[in-house]
């Protein structure tokens, strides 16, 4: 059964002037992402600025299918989107955001990312038995 679906489009330009400020571009990062995600997009040959977009999307649409904005209950940093084997991106819940959904009756999160040059774009699905 479907708990909550949640979509988002980031503009890929807007995201890597926000990343590249010389003032607040690595507090804006280290708030937004995880070391692991850091990792991931920082290690892209190519696309690294849609990869962090399409990142940002998939937080912004778990925040959207959990019903729940930023805030005490749902953070950036509980939030992580890694390719898993075969590269299929996976959504990971932890800490207060992880509790929030259980609390919801979450049990699985689908994830779906796309981008171009200049936008990115993620839906993700809620489900519970």
């Amino acid at each position: 059964m479907v708990v909550g679906v949640g979509i988002d489009m980031v503009e890929v330009e807007r995201l890597k002037r926000a990343l590249e400020n010389p003032k607040s571009g690595r507090k804006f990062r280290d708030r937004v992402y995880t070391e692991k995600e850091i990792e991931y997009c920082e290690g892209k040959k190519r696309g690294k600025y849609e990869s962090y977009a399409g990142r940002f999307a998939a937080k912004e649409a778990t925040m959207k299918a959990l019903g729940s904005g930023w805030g005490s209950r749902v953070t950036w940093l509980d939030i992580e989107t890694l390719p898993a084997l075969g590269g299929k991106p996976e959504v990971c819940l932890y800490h207060k955001t992880s509790e929030f959904a259980r609390e919801l009756g979450v049990q699985h999160l689908s994830v779906s990312i796309t981008h171009t040059k200049n936008l990115a774009m993620a839906c993700v699905v809620a489900h519970k038995e």
